[in-house]
């Protein structure tokens, strides 16, 4: 019968959903996940095999190259504690070779396999999926299939910096105090109006044309071009000035696009701006509710969200199979 450590091996295939904090990659984050998961597993594994400290006693010889203890440094506490165990138990000779200390842990880094289905910036946090072992298929299917995300951004009028973020040099100070959320929320309707313009341009369709009408009666459209960033949907959430939040709901976009919207928005207000933060609040169906905090991954947490996000790829199938040129 096969350990619980193989049964949960074998059942760690799907899409998980998990927070990427800012200021680490998600390649950092992605060996994370993999360190975290395979040593969880070596560990339950060697619970189950060896549910005891006390080893089996070996019959004692005569020939002094038999049934040795070889000791070395990195297990000196280990060994101590067996032959202390051993000792007190009356054993003089104890069977070493099935010892975790020297076969090693069960499960190792590179027998997982890992892929993420979006990828973020080092200064953006939020939503991320990771597929696990067979599930990296589904998130290819999901990167290709180029599902709209939206984002929760931070800026703050008044500096720009050479990054556009708030980490970088202050290159131009300007004055900020005429701006009104009303004349933010106006910026935001003009350039959410040319992008619903540029998805007809690219795609090739005169926006006259009845082709055109047809199209846009059943929704948003994805553009052709996968590199093309496009937005339908920007919203002014809140402005304290010289601080304000934005959210925007886009594709084919990436953490430098969203701070030179940023800094776009200053320079169209008359003013600078940079960004202060970026959150990633919806990745197609999948939302922050659904994101599994770094501080909860275990082996139990991790196959529940798995389950979860398996029910949630079965109700919006279009996620991973995209057969329309329409946005779901």
């Amino acid at each position: 019968m096969p350990h619980d450590s193989l049964l949960l091996w074998k059942a760690l295939q799907g899409i998980i959903c998990v927070y990427k904090p800012a200021e680490i990659s998600v390649k950092s984050l992605r060996k994370k996940l993999i360190t975290k998961l395979c040593k969880d597993l070596s560990e339950l594994d060697v619970k189950l095999r060896h549910p005891n400290p006390k080893l089996t006693a070996l019959p004692v010889s005569s020939d002094p190259h038999t049934n040795s203890i070889v000791e070395t440094e990195s297990s000196e506490n280990a060994l101590e504690d067996i032959s202390s165990s051993a000792i007190s138990s009356g054993i003089s000779h104890i069977d070493l070779r099935y010892h975790p200390l020297v076969v090693g842990p069960r499960y190792l880094d590179e027998d997982l396999t890992v892929s993420w289905s979006n990828f973020l910036g080092w200064n953006t946090s939020g939503v991320l999926l990771f597929g696990l072992r067979s599930g990296t298929q589904y998130a290819k299917f999901i990167r290709e299939n180029r599902s709209t995300r939206a984002y929760r951004v931070t800026g703050s009028f008044g500096k720009a910096t050479d990054n556009g973020f708030k980490t970088g040099k202050v290159v131009e100070k300007s004055t900020w105090k005429y701006i009104n959320q009303n004349h933010i929320q106006q910026i935001l309707s003009a350039m959410q109006a040319s992008h619903q313009k540029k998805v007809f341009e690219i795609s090739g369709v005169d926006i006259h044309s009845q082709t055109a009408y047809e199209l846009a009666a059943k929704g948003p459209i994805r553009p052709v071009n996968s590199e093309v960033p496009i937005i339908y949907n920007l919203k002014c959430l809140d402005y304290e000035g010289p601080g304000f939040t934005i959210e925007v709901q886009c594709i084919n976009e990436n953490e430098n696009y969203l701070t030179t919207l940023i800094h776009d928005i200053g320079i169209r207000l008359h003013s600078t701006a940079h960004t202060t933060a970026i959150k990633c609040i919806r990745h197609s169906c999948f939302t922050l509710e659904h994101a599994l905090l770094p501080k909860h991954w275990n082996l139990q947490n991790i196959t529940k969200n798995m389950d979860m996000c398996s029910k949630l790829l079965r109700d919006n199938e279009s996620v991973i199979n995209q057969t329309s040129a329409v946005l779901n």
